[in-house]
This record gives structure tokens, C-alpha cells and sequence, in this order.
């Protein structure tokens, strides 16, 4: 299983694209500005948009993209799915007619650009081209989910994203159970700005440290670093590299571009 790095900061700049990622050219997880980076023709080859949450660095590329497939797509749609608040939230805010068509309904009611898939926290949901997603638990501001995606074989490892999300121990005894082949997990702030990063509801250098201490014992895998602030990003690394913990796991910042393999 390919997942290509389309976008992976908290906010823009040049060279900063918020969260996106391509999993084996099928599967979107999440639709943040990184998915500009797709041609025409990749975006027509996804099937699936799984959602983290509903705040703009995850979802504002999603109309877009199905504006610019919507005339291919006639008689294949989208399939968009996420929690039922944030399907809930696009439906109002986004697809509402005002910000943006209802693709729900167009070109017809009968024959939309998307369909809209609720999903529930630990109840997988395997696709047509046998990926298996698992929504994971998170605590965020708004309603918020991880995922861990595996290929068809059944004794495949998952890739684990925990999307944003501050301490959240019902996420590390899920993945715990799990064989996981990466985890990518976000840290949004460097230390100085702890409190900040309480109040928005996610992680900082420090508190990544008391998160990855919930790993289970004799459990290795890569851990990916993801959802940095732009401005903050040489910061948080010099952070993480000192951190290194558990040093046998090894820590990585994501870039956009990148693409590692489960």
C-alpha cells in the first residue's frame, strides 16, 4: 500500500499545502489544499474521500475537485464519508447552494456528483477495491476521527492517522490492537505554545512525547509528524530530533510530495 503526501501542514504558504493524502491512487484521506497538486485525470481516479473532521484545512479542495470531474463522473460519483456531523456540516456550510452547488443533487437528484457515507467511530468499511478503513477515535473541537486504512490481505499492517486531535487514550487502545505498519500522528505547535495548543484541542512537541509513551511495550514502527504549523516547522523538528522517543521507533516530519509504502 502507496500513500503519497499530497499536503500536510496546518495552514498555507509557498510550498505548504494542508492535509491530504492518496492512498494506492484510489482513496482520499481528507481534501485539504494539497489535493491541488493532483492532475485532472488522478482526481478522476479516486473512488473514495474518507473525511478526519470538518475544518477548512481538511475539506477546501473537496468542491473543487468535484467541480473539475463533475462532467466525467456522470454515472460514477464520489463517494464522500465521514462522521455524521461533519457530512452534516458540508451539507450546510459548503454544498448549501450558496458557498457552493449541492452536488448531493446535481446534475440530478438521481444522478448526483457525490453520495455522503456516515460513518461510526470502530466500524470499518471495506471498499470495492478491498482497502479496509477503520474510523479511529479523536477529541477535537468539532467532531473528529483518525483512521487506520489496510489493503485487501487480512494480515496486512494498517496505516494509522490519528488526524487532529489532542490526548486521546480510546485512540491508543485501539491501535494497540493493532498491527500497525506506521502511524502518522499530528503535532501542530512547538512546546512554547502548550497552552495554545490545549485550547485548539491538539498536540505540541511536549505532549507528543506523553502520546507516543502510550505505545505498547515491544511495539516499533515509523512514526510520521504531520499538520505543522508553516512558520513553526524548523522549530518543532529541532523539537521532535531532541525528543526522539522511543529512539527505536524514529520520528520523521512529513513533506509534501513524499511517499512511503505500508
Amino acid at each position: 500500500m502507496k500513500v503519497r503526501v499530497l499536503g500536510c501542514a496546518a495552514d498555507i504558504g509557498q510550498g505548504c499545502k494542508t492535509t491530504a493524502f492518496l492512498v494506492d491512487c484510489h482513496l482520499l484521506i481528507d481534501a485539504g489544499t494539497g489535493v491541488g497538486n493532483l492532475t485532472r485525470e488522478e482526481m478522476l481516479a479516486i473512488d473514495d474521500v474518507f473525511l478526519t473532521h470538518a475544518h477548512i484545512d481538511h475539506i477546501a479542495c473537496l468542491p473543487l475537485m468535484v467541480s473539475a470531474t463533475i462532467i466525467a463522473r456522470a454515472g460514477r460519483p464520489l463517494r464522500v464519508h465521514a462522521l455524521p456531523p461533519t457530512l452534516q456540516a458540508l451539507h450546510a456550510h459548503i454544498f448549501n447552494d450558496i458557498i457552493w452547488p449541492d452536488f448531493s443533487r446535481l446534475p440530478t437528484p438521481a444522478a448526483p456528483a457525490i453520495t455522503l457515507h456516515p460513518l461510526r467511530i470502530g466500524e470499518p468499511v471495506t471498499l470495492a477495491r478491498g482497502h479496509t478503513v477503520e474510523p479511529l477515535p479523536a477529541s477535537h473541537g468539532v467532531p473528529a476521527c483518525g483512521f487506520a486504512v489496510r489493503d485487501r490481505p487480512h494480515h496486512a499492517p494498517w496505516w494509522v492517522f490519528s488526524g487532529d486531535t489532542e490526548h486521546c487514550p480510546a485512540f491508543w487502545q485501539r491501535i494497540n490492537t493493532l498491527r500497525v505498519g506506521a502511524l502518522t500522528i499530528e503535532t501542530t505547535f512547538p512546546s512554547r505554545e502548550r497552552a495554545l495548543a490545549h485550547l485548539t484541542k491538539h498536540l505540541c512537541s511536549n505532549t507528543l512525547a506523553a502520546e507516543l509513551d502510550q505505545i505498547a511495550p515491544g511495539t516499533r514502527y515509523p512514526i510520521y509528524i504531520t499538520h505543522a504549523k508553516s512558520a513553526e516547522g524548523k522549530t518543532i523538528l529541532r523539537e521532535i530530533t531532541r525528543l526522539n522517543h522511543p529512539p527505536a521507533h524514529g520520528l520523521h516530519m512529513l513533506h509534501a510530495g513524499q511517499v512511503f509504502e505500508i
